[in-house]
């Protein structure tokens, strides 16, 4: 590639003269090797073959054919005769029977069939000249004559050829230096006297030169060219001088026209400055109320006369599910479907100026039922006339109203059911008092019973026997634990339902486990086939756990609050297995740990998330408020400082988890 570029960048003139000394090289290689080719075949097929021809014409004469086959001492001296032949290789002598009498070998010796039968065979795979001569003898037997010529040339001739190639490489030097000073006149000094004129035009930039008128060659044709170009940018020139005068006088007038342009500039952005800060301010307000609007949490939606959406806040959005490009300009009934049902309001509200309200739409978000309010405000004024929708949550106002229904029910409930412990608690007493009077008049024990019995003739042992065998004592137990058992419960609900002081004290631990067990355990209903009882209760309390500084009637009702989740969550679940309800404590200091577990089908974990939330349930309405665990968890958290964690897997149950700390929080902070 590096010699191809170097050739390239030759001048013309060295181009032409490299070109034609080729040529010439070229021509005399080609010549000198057609003359030896030619003479070497000339001597092959013409010189070496005559050759050995007479010299077996001389040899197939009678006198020589019979002397060389007289003995083979005579034939020796008959092929020694050939040895100025300079082209002969070899040659042998057969006598009348085929066999070999004597050869001759010239050079590398070469090898002769011995026998006259082999020669046609050996002939066939030669590639020298040879010639088989016969030579008759007078009997009319026959001897042959073998002879093998070499087709070199001779070094006379070499020489010669040599000679000749000098010869006419000089005559065809001397020829190149003519054609090479012809085409040095001819062809490279008009080039360069072209290429010296084009670089004293670029130089100069005078296009009056004009190149010398040549030959009617290409290059004269060239040259002509040349000036031809000269002449068209001669006039090309004065055509751009004449432009640049009338561009410079326009220049000149544009100069003017730009200094008044640019005083009326400086009052177009004067004029600019302000409206864009009245547009910044302008911009500024709108994207104030924007933000005030959409920072409403009420959905707001303005509409124009063809109740086509003008208006449109993030709470629309959001409630919607439609973005805000691509709720403006469209009916409100495409942006937002669920107000279709409402467009006899909402038109009536546009075409009579009226305000309209819904009380009350439920409709579904993130797959929970919402309950909200609407009202429709005419919308009048210059900037035209239309609708503004207003749309409340009143989800929370409703739970709420249904919270403090429940809870009045259950305030009524629960003051109704302290008033009946309290007058429950007379007939309990009548009834516990004289079972304990029955046991008494019949005791043998008592000398009152002896002295009674003995009045109206009966014998007090006769009587116990018959009341044993009666099993009247037994009786008597029963009513005397089944009273005990209904005193508890009943002081047990009074102590529960009275108002708590609110101060952390020393308790008992398993005692309040049991008794929240002990009210737990009243909870039945007959329709749904739900027993408490009917839950086995296995009761693993650690024994260094005893006493833990807490509010015993909060914890209670926090444990109670479990308890009930947990039975209900095993009567709902469809198993197998019987129910039960583990209650673990443990000590992990500095906690007191609290282990609510059971059997239930567990809570999901979308459910699990939101457990603690208030007014969050799963349960029907009017069977749950949702605040239990929100309760829990804030007595727990907030009134002891403690913790409280779940852990559940769907369908393998549920574990509460309740931590208290085992000093108070002014310890705490003491130490």
């Amino acid at each position: 590639m590096i010699l191809r570029q170097r050739l390239e960048n030759l001048p013309v003139g060295r181009k032409l003269l490299l070109a034609l000394l080729v040529l010439l090289a070229a021509v005399l290689l080609v010549s000198n090797l057609t003359f030896i080719s030619a003479a070497y075949w000339i001597s092959r097929q013409s010189v070496a073959p005559q050759a050995m021809h007479t010299l077996g014409e001389l040899f197939a004469t009678e006198e020589l054919s019979a002397r060389a086959l007289s003995s083979p001492e005579a034939a020796s001296k008959l092929l020694k005769r050939l040895d100025g032949y300079a082209p002969l290789r070899a040659a042998m002598i057969y006598d009348r029977d085929g066999n070999s009498l004597a050869q001759l070998q010239q050079g590398d010796r070469l090898r002769l069939p011995e026998q006259l039968s082999d020669v046609e065979h050996w002939r066939a795979s030669e590639i020298r000249a040879n010639l088989l001569v016969r030579l008759p003898q007078a009997d009319g037997s026959a001897g042959h004559l073998l002879m093998v010529a070499s087709s070199e040339l001779p070094g006379a001739f070499y020489t010669g050829t040599l000679t000749a190639s000098l010869a006419i490489l000089v005559a065809s030097l001397l020829l190149w230096v003519l054609v090479a000073r012809q085409i040095r006149q001819l062809i490279t000094r008009p080039i360069r006297e072209l290429e010296a004129l084009s670089r004293q035009v670029t130089r100069e930039e005078d296009y009056s030169l004009r190149a010398k008128p040549g030959n009617q060659d290409e290059i004269g044709r060239l040259a002509d060219a040349f000036n031809t170009m000269l002449s068209r940018m001669e006039a090309r020139e004065q055509q751009l001088k004449r432009a640049r005068d009338d561009a410079q006088e326009a220049f000149d007038h544009a100069q003017g026209l730009a200094e008044e342009t640019r005083h009326s500039n400086r009052k177009l952005e004067l004029e600019v400055q302000v409206r864009s800060k009245i547009e910044q301010k302008l911009t500024g307000f709108q994207k104030y109320l924007n933000s005030i609007i959409d920072s409403m949490p009420s959905a707001l939606i303005a509409l124009d006369e063809q109740l086509y959406v003008t208006q449109w806040n993030h709470e629309a959005s959001a409630l919607s599910g439609t973005p805000l490009d691509d709720a403006l300009n469209q009916p409100v009934f495409v942006a937002f479907e669920p107000l279709k049902p409402f467009l006899a309001q909402i038109r009536c509200t546009s075409e009579q100026h009226v305000v309209a309200k819904i009380e009350r739409v439920t409709w579904m978000r993130n797959d929970e039922p919402h309950h909200y309010a609407l009202t429709c405000y005419p919308l009048t004024g210059a900037g035209g006339r239309g609708v503004v929708i207003r749309i409340d949550d009143i989800t929370q106002r409703i739970n709420m109203e249904e919270m403090m229904v429940q809870s009045e029910k259950m305030l009524s409930v629960g003051s109704l059911a302290a008033g009946m412990a309290h007058e429950i608690n007379n007939p309990l007493g009548a009834i516990l008092h004289n079972a304990q009077n029955i046991r008494r008049r019949i005791s043998p024990e008592l000398e009152r019973n002896r002295e009674a019995a003995e009045e109206t003739g009966v014998r007090l042992e006769a009587v116990n026997q018959y009341l044993q065998r009666r099993e009247v004592p037994q009786l008597l137990d029963g009513i005397q634990q089944a009273g005990s058992r209904a005193a508890k419960i009943v002081s047990h609900m009074l102590s529960f339902s009275r108002m708590s002081n609110r101060q952390l004290a020393d308790c008992q631990l398993p005692v309040l486990i049991d008794q929240a067990l002990e009210i737990a355990g009243n909870d039945f209903a007959l329709i749904d086939g739900f027993d408490f009882k009917a839950i086995d209760i296995v009761r693993d309390f650690d024994p260094r756990i005893d006493r833990v500084p807490c509010i015993g009637n909060e914890l209670e009702q926090v444990l109670l609050n479990l308890l009930k989740n947990a039975a209900q969550a095993i009567h709902t679940h469809q198993s197998d297995e019987p129910g039960q309800i583990i209650l673990r404590t443990r000590l992990n200091p500095p906690w007191a740990e609290i282990h609510v577990e059971d059997n239930g089908g567990g809570i999901p974990e979308n459910v699990r998330k939101r457990i603690f939330e208030p007014f969050f349930t799963t349960k029907e309405v009017g069977q749950g408020t949702g605040l239990g665990l929100s309760v829990s968890y804030f007595i727990i958290t907030n009134n002891h400082q403690g913790q409280m964690e779940v852990q559940c897997h769907a369908g393998h149950g549920t574990t509460f988890t309740l931590r208290l700390p085992l000093n108070s929080p002014g310890e705490q902070m003491a130490t």
